[in-house]
């Protein structure tokens, strides 16, 4: 049984002030550069301080309610962070006091990885601890990086994005890097790892065989570790370059690796990425992300009724991926160990 939903995410900055103490709770024990956090600081107060993601998770969570009221699963929906308020060991504190039983986790990443997988389960672990007894079962659930809700969204998102761009646009996915040796860790041994990438390359294939688009590429973004550590690549404004030099002149990208605008999404591509291609001379067009679509929000509604009431699991791939079973989503202990250096945003 379900009697709640809690939407776990990434969190970040409502204001010049918490910019410095968020990036600070992001890479707490991972020794991470001063000059580093000085960088990624500026690109928040290029913003006025706010990241869009609580924003964007606010909204998703008011669709979310219409969709369970809709479907008839009267289910009070949560909302907790990993790294900024609301924290999620307040928000299970506050469910626990409210009486809450068993919760179902809806984790803003679709994929395998440490820092998109894992490490959610982590958060839950440390929450429920700190609520102490009284603490409510949370089940994570499943990735769904190819549900057909999800891969639909991205599809017309990306449709609408090659209309804009006019023919010939090259097109190229791109989702967050991660470092080469946490790739090859994510997921299990026993079914060869490197999860994250694949299942990434999966919902690219996807998304591209259902809008039509016959060749593409997959770039990788939002690197923040030190270059002698080797990260997944090309980086996408470098592939810009290279995309160039062979004559491309209109790109569509589409950020496959997140689901809503945050701050990876508006500054490295909608800021940076667009810059170096204006530079060029090249047409850019960003795709829309998922998170705005009611397809996502009702897709949300699919994964919670899998745990509330047994519903099927639909997926459109049989790339590996955690969770299909009546117990969300467990982590093996080989599973997806922790990358050396922090992925901050």
């Amino acid at each position: 049984m379900i009697d709640a939903v809690l939407l776990l995410s990434f969190g970040g900055p409502e204001g010049p002030d918490e910019v410095r103490p968020f990036l600070e709770n992001v890479t707490r024990g991972r020794d991470v550069p001063a000059q580093r956090l000085e960088e990624v600081a500026q690109h928040y107060l290029h913003f006025g301080g706010v990241s869009p993601i609580n924003e964007c998770n606010r909204t998703l969570i008011v669709a979310v309610e219409q969709v369970l009221t809709s479907a008839g699963l009267l289910l009070p929906v949560y909302f907790g962070n990993r790294n900024w308020h609301p924290m999620v060991e307040d928000t299970v504190a506050a469910m626990a006091t409210d009486g809450i039983r068993r919760a179902a986790v809806f984790a803003t990443s679709a994929w395998a990885g440490y820092s998109g997988c894992r490490q959610y389960h982590e958060d839950i672990a440390r929450a429920r601890q700190a609520a102490g007894s009284a603490a409510p079962e949370l089940v994570k659930l499943r990735q769904f990086f190819d549900h057909p809700l999800f891969v639909a969204a991205c599809t017309d998102a990306l449709r609408a994005a090659c209309e804009q761009a006019g023919p010939g646009a090259r097109v190229i996915f791109t989702a967050h890097s991660v470092p080469t040796a946490a790739d090859a860790t994510a997921g299990l041994a026993a079914d060869g790892g490197h999860r994250y990438s694949r299942q990434v390359a999966e919902a690219a294939r996807l998304v591209a065989a259902a809008a039509g688009v016959h060749s593409y590429d997959i770039v990788w973004q939002s690197r923040s570790g030190p270059p002698q550590v080797p990260w997944l690549e090309p980086d996408v404004t470098d592939h810009l370059e290279t995309v160039h030099a062979q004559g491309v002149a209109s790109v569509v990208v589409s950020p496959i690796g997140f689901v809503s605008d945050h701050l990876e999404v508006v500054w490295d591509l909608d800021h940076e990425a667009r810059q170096r291609a204006t530079e060029l001379g090249m047409n850019f067009v960003r795709a829309a992300t998922p998170g705005t679509d009611p397809r996502f929000a009702e897709m949300v509604v699919e994964l919670v009724a899998e745990q509330a009431v047994g519903a099927p699991a639909r997926r459109c791939s049989r790339v590996p991926a955690a969770g299909q079973g009546s117990n969300g989503c467990p982590c093996a202990p080989d599973c997806c160990l922790p990358a050396q250096q922090a992925v901050i945003r």
